[in-house]
């Protein structure tokens, strides 16, 4: 079936409920009167809700309107955020300097709005020290707890310990934010560009001012 509604003479009820082209109501009249009031206002007559009794038409001009509603479908979708989960590997006896570079990676991804599932992976005798992954998360957890929480407790799974942390932020507002620093940067770099110029056109006058020989009284 056709999720078109039906217009015009593809409308078959002996009455309908019209609403006008304002969405001020008409009221209950035959099929052939309201196709005539749209014939008069060089409209559409709308089926909008087909399953009342009578079914409820409106006048409109549907080729407009299946127009905006195209481009409001298309502006919903370019704005819609959709949360990604990212993926963090650590080992559990991690060297401080990789762990720095890590939180910076699991910081940036929280920053963005996105989920980040920490997986700690055990080798060997480190399946039998869980205690340190469980550490090592709680650790990583409280040094980014300004920008995300635990939305999921560490759990064993098989040789891995797997946390994941949400961001604070919606992935809109991060979206929002990320738009706003970038404009920030770029009027930053054009304005200095321009005041330089400035600068440098100021500048120059004071230098060609002193360079010019002073006037000479002249005798009396």
């Amino acid at each position: 079936m056709s999720a078109e509604p039906r217009i015009n003479d593809r409308i078959r009820v002996p009455e309908v409920r019209l609403v006008g082209p304002s969405g001020e109501q008409v009221g209950i009249v035959p099929l052939a009167k309201a196709l005539e009031l749209a014939q008069e206002y060089d409209l559409d007559l709308v089926e909008v809700a087909a399953t009342a009794r009578p079914p409820v038409c409106k006048l409109m001009d549907y080729g407009k309107f299946k127009y905006e509603s195209a481009m409001k479908a298309r502006e919903a979708r370019k704005n819609q955020a959709h949360t990604v989960i990212k993926e963090m590997k650590l080992r559990p006896k991690i060297d401080p300097h990789d762990y720095d570079t890590k939180k910076g990676h699991v910081v940036r991804f929280l920053k963005q709005g996105d989920k980040v599932k920490i997986t700690i992976m055990f080798r060997g005798r480190e399946q039998s020290r869980p205690e340190l992954g469980f550490r090592l998360l709680q650790r990583l957890a409280s040094d980014v707890e300004d920008l995300g929480f635990i939305e999921s407790n560490p759990k064993q799974d098989g040789r891995n310990m797997i946390m994941v942390l949400g961001p604070h932020k919606k992935k809109t507002e991060a979206m929002a934010e990320a738009r706003e620093a970038q404009a920030a940067r770029k009027a930053e770099r054009q304005g200095p560009s321009l005041d330089a110029e400035s600068g440098e056109d100021t500048a120059q006058a004071p230098a060609e001012a002193a360079e010019a020989p002073a006037e000479t009284p002249s005798e009396a």
